[in-house]
């Protein structure tokens, strides 16, 4: 599955156990290039590096803005409690449950919200918050699994992204590495936010 145990951000193993590499019996054009394998069962396997590589390029890409122009986006309701664990260890900004349309678009509306980059949990409920995003000329970062469309995304990181364990383990990592990328701690082990506040049990 992987060959670079010492590069990556975790252990294997734990990635293993959080199924942040299983995708579903979908696949599209797209993302096939992020399949390592099939299963018997049908279900397509993502390649653990391959997802490695994009956290971190996630990290990178998301340290280039200040916490209040972050916003992270999740209809799917196994992405709330990591994204209130995110808000909370980066300063960030999330809407954990239904975007409101158009607040980043309408000034007008009272809940009006100046943003640079969207983070979305899946493409496809999370679609209204990415056409407001691309009207405002954001760039967006999108969690994709084996079925998701990748169009108008600039950023993909391949993930299982329905799973309550998926998610909190990808975005414990990933605030980790904003607060890394933006010198606020200077090792992971500088990081006191437990997975458990971002993961289901």
């Amino acid at each position: 599955m992987t060959t670079n145990e010492q590069q990556l951000l975790v252990p294997q193993d734990t990635y293993l156990k959080a199924g942040i590499h299983i995708g579903t019996k979908f696949r599209t054009a797209y993302m096939s290039k992020f399949i390592y394998k099939i299963r018997p069962d049908g279900l397509s396997v993502l390649n653990l590096d391959l997802i490695d590589q994009r956290i971190k390029m996630a990290g990178k890409f998301l340290s280039r803005y200040e916490p209040k122009d972050v916003i992270v986006v999740s209809r799917r309701e196994n992405g709330w409690k990591p994204l209130r664990a995110f808000e909370k260890a980066t300063g960030c900004r999330t809407i954990p449950a239904r975007y409101p349309p158009g607040i980043l678009t309408n000034i007008c509306l009272k809940d009006y919200t100046e943003a640079k980059i969207l983070v979305v949990v899946d493409a496809w409920p999370d679609r209204n918050a990415m056409k407001d995003a691309l009207q405002a000329g954001m760039p967006i970062i999108a969690l994709c699994d084996t079925n998701n469309q990748a169009n108008d995304v600039d950023l993909v990181v391949p993930c299982n992204n329905k799973g309550k364990k998926s998610l909190g383990l990808l975005f414990w990592i990933l605030a980790r590495e904003y607060l890394k990328n933006k010198g606020a701690i200077k090792s992971d082990d500088e990081f006191k936010w437990p997975l458990e506040d971002f993961a289901e049990e």
